[in-house]
């Protein structure tokens, strides 16, 4: 079996860019990068799912999320970093080196070793499961206020969630749409009283209570939301523009529940840097990250989780 100097599971934002910094410190990482088949842990992240990325330095004019990943990849793979894709279905962290196990690899042994492991595995946005939701996502649907916000500039949009991140995103989105109109299947929201404070004093925020959304409407671009009365149980159509959806995120942790310290949330625990509280082990982006979710913080996050594990393989072989 072969045993490397580190392995990075993900190949989003945050693992490629700990690709490139390791693969650039010659230490031969492998990234295990994800199934295109899987929701959760798809090579390349959810910017794969996403159109135009106009917030990432250095491209002016705006990239499409699948052609910026494309590129990092191929930078990681310039210098050097090598690249399965197929995803880790099982991690060893209670000895040194570390095992993983893979989809490719089957159960019965080991894929790999490993001296050091970067978790880069991401975390996914909770979903509606509306016909046309994944459809039309990043064509009116998103899942980012902050990152789509500005392509509705003066329209009429809704956001769906109760919540204090769904009253966040609302109030974002004031700052350039016309109208934002929450959408909660209760009759009260369950965001904390500063934050509905502020909803309810913004002119541009409209509630529709007791509703659920039943789909997404549009061909090519979303231009409406049919939602379906709790009460009564009527329907109507929503003449809006963008959906956004934020009723939580899940980050993808669960191969290492029990191994490492994880949230109530799930999130991966890092104390002041990317480590872990097991030694060896690095987490970076949003599988630790419920705060910021961009791809420029994940991408930050995987160079910090590289540089660490450089100095901590260092510091280990110098200790003897």
């Amino acid at each position: 079996m072969e045993t490397r100097d580190v392995v990075i599971l993900g190949s989003g934002p945050a693992g490629l860019t700990a690709a490139v910094y390791t693969a650039r410190a010659d230490l031969r990482p492998l990234v295990i990068e994800g199934e295109p088949s899987s929701t959760s842990d798809q090579p390349g992240g959810q910017l794969m799912l996403t159109t135009e990325v106009e917030n990432f330095p250095g491209f002016p004019d705006g990239v499409q999320g699948p052609e910026l990943m494309e590129a990092i990849r191929g930078q990681a793979k310039r210098f050097g970093a090598d690249l399965v894709t197929t995803r880790a279905t099982r991690v060893d962290l209670a000895s040194w080196p570390f095992r993983v196990w893979t989809a490719q690899g089957g159960d019965a042994e080991p894929a790999v070793e490993t001296k050091a492991l970067i978790v880069a595995t991401g975390a996914q946005s909770l979903m509606l499961g509306l016909p046309n939701e994944g459809r039309l996502l990043g064509y009116g649907v998103s899942t980012c206020a902050t990152c789509d916000g500005f392509f509705f500039r003066d329209q009429d949009i809704a956001v769906v969630g109760g919540g204090d991140s769904a009253v966040e995103e609302a109030l974002f989105l004031t700052k350039f749409a016309r109208t934002v109109t929450i959408i909660h299947r209760r009759d009260a929201l369950r965001a904390s009283k500063i934050m509905q404070d502020r909803a309810f004093a913004n002119d541009r925020v409209k509630m529709r209570w007791n509703a659920v959304v039943e789909d997404v409407i549009g061909d090519n671009k979303v231009t409406g939301v049919r939602v379906r009365d709790t009460t009564d149980g009527s329907e109507e159509v929503l003449p809006v523009t963008g959906l956004f959806v934020a009723i939580g995120h899940e980050p993808n942790s669960s191969l290492f529940t029990g191994q490492l310290d994880l949230d109530a949330a799930g999130y991966i625990q890092t104390a002041g840097s990317s480590a872990t509280n097991v030694a060896g082990v690095f987490a970076c982006g949003d599988v630790q990250d419920h705060v910021y979710r961009q791809a420029i913080t994940a991408a930050g996050s995987g160079c910090m989780a590289a540089i660490d594990v450089e100095r901590w393989l260092d510091h280990r072989a110098h200790a003897g």
